[in-house]
């Protein structure tokens, strides 16, 4: 099976900062990676040379069978790369609908060249809402949801861009324990839904409930990847990320 996702000696450079020294990296079609490593590795700076917030030096990325090398990441998500935040970013003046019609509006006139009816949109907008548990709450605005709601908006706006893969950016952080298993469950429906899935968390219970695989990070280097429960028992892993 060919990968969606080939990363190939990637290295991002800051100044005379290395923060990514040749980074290897592929993602199967239908794939949950686990990305992991301590504050500082380099995952972000990975997430955004894939997205195309940054370009890399060296090395190149290719997704589903093609190179974005030089495309901006707005080109990246009509590909269908699409991730959420950490810290959600919505309209806040908005209600939750409409922060979902804004990117589908914008995914249906670059991909297709016309605006659906406007029933079939609010219809899409009300399928999404659904899916994250949020339909009750079309014409509520993000002041009005709890932290975990937020989360499942952010998901949900990722989603409006119909990505074939996502990267989810610490979904989880600071939730409680019945939240984070929330969210799992959800990533879990996407990804049976279809969706490629790259997961990057602090977490560890849940990177290990959810990932077929998983690839860590550690000042810029890729030091594992592998079955979560290899790479967990590897002696260079424990040394560096856990700790113990």
């Amino acid at each position: 099976m060919s990968a969606l996702l080939h990363v190939d000696n990637v290295t991002k450079r800051f100044g005379g900062f290395i923060a990514l020294d040749g980074i290897d990296l592929e993602v199967q079609p239908r794939e949950r990676l686990g990305l992991i490593g301590p504050n500082g590795s380099g995952k972000s700076t990975l997430v955004n040379c894939i997205c195309g917030t940054l370009q890399n030096e060296s090395g190149s990325v290719s997704f589903d069978g093609q190179t974005v090398d030089g495309l901006a990441a707005h080109e990246r998500t009509h590909r269908g790369i699409a991730r959420s935040f950490q810290l959600p970013r919505p309209f806040h003046s908005m209600s939750l609908a409409d922060n979902l019609r804004i990117p589908l509006l914008y995914t249906v006139r670059t991909r297709e060249g016309m605006l659906h009816a406007h029933s079939d949109l609010n219809a899409r907008c009300h399928e999404l809402l659904e899916m994250v548990g949020l339909a009750n709450k079309a014409q509520q605005f993000p002041r009005d949801l709890t932290q975990v709601e937020m989360r499942k908006l952010e998901l949900a706006r990722a989603m409006a861009a119909e990505p074939k893969l996502l990267i989810a950016d610490e979904s989880m952080a600071g939730l409680s324990h019945s939240e984070i298993d929330d969210i799992l469950a959800l990533l879990v429906r996407l990804n049976e839904r279809g969706i490629t899935v790259i997961l990057i968390e602090h977490i560890m219970r849940a990177v290990m409930s959810f990932s077929h695989r998983l690839a860590v990070l550690v000042s810029g280097k890729k030091i594992a990847d592998g079955k979560p429960e290899d790479v967990v028992r590897d002696p260079e892993v424990v040394r560096a990320y856990l700790g113990q």
